[in-house]
Order: structure tokens, then sequence, then C-alpha cells
């Protein structure tokens, strides 16, 4: 091959679709393609014309309009027009103009056809669907090397290593022992007539038997845990080592419909990942002071970055850091409690914001409150949860969470008060929509019980939850706050950047991007009066209840987990070059392939923001 078809070649592979063909295929491709230049304001194609050729632009700028001689786009070196159009239920009619001098690579049609048919991943580009186009981003996002065990897509069942060891609940203690030591194993399940009844540990050995001298004959349902909590086969192996981080566990009995497949360790999960969450939860509660925790949430970049390497879903990692992030506010509020005494009256620690989401990243602020029992009695009570929201408050920031800016913190006075003026928040919030009432319901309307009393957490939440039940004032009031975040695209769909300053030429991925997602499933949820906080779940529910249809709820999700995926791997690659993790993000880091899937989860963003408006007549 000449120098300059090797020069054609290699342009074709760093530009996308073609980067997605194998390398015989691109060495084929530079003599199947037409060179053709345009000088300024020459029209590329006539109206209807387009669909015969694909047009790659290799230097230059093109200007597509309507049949109405209206602009529809602006397109740059890279950019790929033509063909698609023949494959668009009602696209629009259009024409293309050299906006500049411009060199264009085209291909007729029939053999991109066949690329098509050959090429599956190439084929995906030309998608009628853009739900389509971004689930095909993800997929190959998220890839893992088959050298690595991915707890985000395998089954706990491929971490079972042995049949399930297990005894009788009749057996005595010295049985049990005898028998976990000969079958060198730390647990052992205790099953009735082929059912769970129980679990003991080597734990459980020291602490139960030898620490009380406690008479080894005596049967073994003494010291056995009963009804352990257990998971399912097909359950995913992340979400187990959630479940374990979250119970602080570390022995996991796994059920095939009504026996028992097995055990899992917490240390069969951690053979699979350099840093791991069980253990790090673990760590978490055996701390008796800041310092030391402190030492331990250092630990959450390197485990960001590790499952940036390891392709996690954003889903995954969301839910993964935020159980340490639970984790530390809950041995928090136990050694508060230790240090201040008991509670004088019921309370619950509430997490607001990403962290009621399960969406936290390496880069989270403070977003929590406090709602005490009616029994309170500021003259009384006040000290002692003031000191306890400080300390913890405190705690949080000195292990990385820094002070919420708005102070939407415990540590406020306005947010940590009784049931009774909770309620009268969220009735004035909901009865007075004003721009100060949206923007904290935007922040409030996502709350998580972390630690404390479930029944006052319940009696807000369903409060809440009936104030805003068939209130269509107020969630007209919730759309409108929530189209005033339009996502970082222009009317050429070019990226709208912020200009000047320490972030220049980059946009806001958290403020810009994935908070308009986060405001439109919130919205639905509520008009759907759904209990579900996380954002993938509410566009289920509301998907289900049909608020939005299916496919729009999926590429909204699809839209969600491809730009969460872009910036866990940006703040990944600014922490291994030794900065802080920030949501700044600057197209030029990313991939040609990488741009064009963003511009299509922002259309997706900005399609649904439409809908929503149209409903509620924005």
């Amino acid at each position: 091959m000449d120098i300059e078809l090797l020069e054609i070649r290699d342009f074709l592979a760093a530009n996308h679709p073609f980067d997605q063909l194998p390398e015989a295929a691109l060495a084929e491709l530079p003599t199947m393609l037409q060179v053709r230049y345009f000088r300024r304001d020459t029209m590329i194609s006539e109206i209807n014309s387009l669909e015969s050729y694909l047009y790659l632009i290799r230097t230059g700028a093109v200007e597509m309009f309507s049949a109405e001689n209206e602009i529809l786009a602006r397109l740059g070196e890279g950019d790929v027009f033509g063909y698609r159009a023949s494959h668009r239920p009602n696209q629009v009619e259009h024409h293309c103009t050299a906006l500049e001098d411009t060199l264009i690579y085209q291909l007729p049609a029939q053999d991109v056809d066949k690329l098509c048919e050959k090429h599956t991943q190439f084929a995906y580009f030309f998608s009628s669907v853009v739900g389509d186009r971004l689930r095909d981003a993800i997929s190959q996002a998220t890839q893992v090397t088959s050298s690595q065990v991915n707890l985000i897509t395998t089954p706990i069942s491929e971490l079972i290593k042995r049949e399930p060891i297990t005894i009788s609940p009749s057996a005595t203690i010295h049985e049990t022992a005898r028998k976990m030591s000969e079958e060198r194993v730390s647990s052992i399940l205790v099953c009735a007539q082929g059912q769970l009844a129980g679990i003991v540990t080597d734990r459980d050995l020291r602490n139960r038997v030898v620490a009380e001298a406690l008479d080894v004959n005596l049967p073994v349902t003494e010291i056995m845990t009963f009804n352990p909590s257990s998971l399912k086969e097909d359950t995913f192996a992340f979400q187990a080592q959630l479940h374990m981080a979250r119970h602080n566990i570390h022995h996991l009995p796994i059920t095939r419909g009504d026996g028992i497949a097995g055990m899992v360790t917490a240390t069969d999960l951690t053979k699979h990942q350099t840093t791991s969450v069980v253990y790090m939860v673990s760590d978490i509660y055996k701390q008796n002071n800041i310092e030391r925790m402190q030492e331990v949430a250092n630990q959450i970049p390197d485990l960001l970055v590790n499952m940036a390497v390891a392709e996690a879903s954003a889903d995954s990692v969301g839910h993964l850091i935020t159980s340490i992030t639970d984790a530390i506010t809950s041995r928090l509020l136990q050694l508060a409690e230790e240090r201040l005494g008991p509670p004088p009256v019921s309370y619950v620690w509430v997490a607001a914001g990403s962290q009621a989401r399960n969406e936290q990243t390496a880069k989270s602020d403070q977003d929590n409150c406090m709602i005490l029992d009616d029994a309170y009695n500021p003259g009384v009570h006040a000290d002692y949860f003031r000191e306890l929201a400080k300390f913890v408050c405190d705690g949080l920031n000195a292990c990385g969470y820094v002070y919420c800016p708005g102070e939407m913190m415990a540590i406020t006075d306005k947010w940590r008060q009784p049931l009774a003026v909770w309620k009268g928040y969220f009735a004035k919030w909901i009865d007075q929509p004003e721009p100060m009432s949206l923007m904290l319901t935007s922040v409030f309307f996502d709350m998580r019980r972390v630690y404390g009393s479930r029944k006052l957490f319940r009696e807000i939440a369903e409060y809440a939850l009936e104030k805003t039940r068939g209130n269509r004032i107020f969630l007209a009031f919730m759309a409108g706050n929530a189209l005033s975040h339009q996502p970082p695209i222009g009317f050429f769909r070019n990226f709208v950047l912020i200009k000047g300053g320490e972030h220049n030429q980059t946009f806001d991925v958290k403020h810009n991007v994935i908070v308009p997602i986060v405001d439109l499933a919130r919205v639905y949820s509520l008009a759907a009066g759904s209990k579900a906080v996380n954002t993938l779940d509410r566009l289920d529910v509301v998907a289900e209840g049909g608020e939005v249809t299916s496919e729009g709820a999926h590429d909204l999700k699809d839209a969600l987990e491809f730009i969460c995926y872009l910036r866990i791997q940006h703040q990944a690659r600014l922490i291994k070059a030794g900065e802080p993790a920030d949501n700044f993000m600057s197209p030029d880091h990313l991939s040609h392939f990488e741009r064009n899937h963003l511009k299509d989860a922002f259309s997706v963003v900005r399609t649904m923001q439409n809908t929503l408006g149209q409903r509620y007549k924005m």
C-alpha cells in the first residue's frame, strides 16, 4: 500500500465508526473511497441525494440545511453525514454546503451496506435509534479482558468453590467445631431437612464458646445465628459484595431454589478485586477514632481507579462507593453515641442527594439531615443533638466529604428538627413552590435512611409522597425547575463550554449533564407516587407505570450510564495523575467515538426534556 493510501487508512482508523472495522477491512477501504474537494459556499449534495453516499470530512467544515433552508447542523473534521438519512424514518430532507474549503471522502451506499452486513459494531452506528447506539457504546466501554473476573457481570454462583458444608441443628457445638476443622472451613451452615436454619462461623466459636467458657456439649443452636442473610445464586457478585458490606458480614449463604447452593466469603470476592469494599467497610467499623477512619477513607480514590480499570458499570460504582460513605456515617454516629451517651429521644440520620440515590463517586460533598422524635424538647435535648451532629459532620469532612456549600447538613439547626417541623417544611415547599422551595425539594425528595429510627423516616417519606400525589400544580413547578438545567450542546450540535477561568474550555458533567437526567427521573417518579430514590430505579418504575414510554426510559438510562461512565474514567485519570477528582471534562480529552456518543446522550436528554415540557405546558 502506498504512503497516501496508508495515510487515509490511518485517518479512517482514528475516526468513528471506521474504528470499529477490522484491519483487513480498513486496508481495503481507501481504494473504495472517492476523494472530493469543495470550495467555500459550494453545495456538496442536493436535497434527497445524500443517501447515495456516506461522507467523511477530512478537512474543513460543512453546514447541513433543511428543505426550508434552515440550518440543521454544523460538522467538522472527522464527522460523517449522508447515508444514514435513508435509514431514518421521517428524516428531514436536507442539503449540505461547504462552510469553508473542504476535503471529503465519500463511500457509495452499496459499499456501506456490505460493510454493515459483515461488521455488526460498524452497523450500529447507522441505527435509526439513538438509544441503540448508546447501548452499543456502553457495551463496548464496559468490556473487561477475559483474564479478569468481573464482579459486575459475574453471577455469585461462579465463585462457589465447593459443595455446601452443613450440619444438623441437633449436633453439638463440639461436633460442629470438629467438622469445621476436618473440612477446613471458617463457617458452616446449619440445615434442617434441606432448609437453611442458621450459620456458625469461627468468630462465633471464639466469642460465644471460648471467651464465655461455654459447654461444648450444648446443641449448636445455642451459638448459631438464626435465619442468616442469604442471596440467590443468580445474584451478581458485585451485589453480593455490596450486601456483605452493608450488613458487615463475611460469610454469605447462596441459595438455589429452596435449597443451598454453597457459601461465598469476603475472601472469595477480594481475590478478584484489589481494594475490597467488604474489607474497607469492616475496617471502618473497627475504628475507634476519626484519624483511623480517615486512613480507610483515603483508600476510596484508589478503589475508584481500580473499578475504572476493571470497566465497572457506573451504577455498580455508585452503589459500592456509597456503601462506604454509609459505613463511615454509621460508625461516626456510633462513636458519637458512645461519647455522648444514648440519645434522649429517638432520631433518624438521613442522607440526601447523591448519597441517598446511591450515586456517589470520588468527588462528593455532604447532604444530610436529622429528623427527631416529636418528644424532643429544645431546652433539654438541644445540646445533645447539636454535639452529635457536629461530631458526625466534622468527621465526614475529615474523611473527605467536604461541608455542603449551601449548609444543607445536620450540623445546621434548620436541618435538625422534630418530625412535626419537617412535615411543616414539606407542606410549605409543596403548597408554596417558590424558587427556593423547589431547590430544597430537589434535594430533600432524594432521601434515604442511613442510621436510626425506621419509623420516623417512614412517616416523613410517606407524608411527602402523599402531599405530592396528584398535585399537578406542584409537579408543573418541579418540571419547570428540572428544565432549567440544559445539556451543554448548541444548536449546531457543538459542545457549549465554560469560557475563561480555572475550568476554561470544559463542561460541568455533574450540573449540566447528570443533574438534568436526575431531575427528569424525580419529576416522573413523584408523578407516579413512587418511593424509589435511585435514578435508574425511578426510570424503571415510571416506565412500568406508563409515566414515560419504555423506550424513553431506556434511552435515559443508557444516556446516564454512558455519561457517568465517562465521568468515572475522567476522575480516575485525575487521581492517577496525582490531582484531585472533579466534574469538569474537556471534549479534547475524549475520543472521537466518545464525543459522538456523548452528543447522542445529550440529544436524548434534550428530547426527554421537551417531552416533559409539553406534558406540563412549559
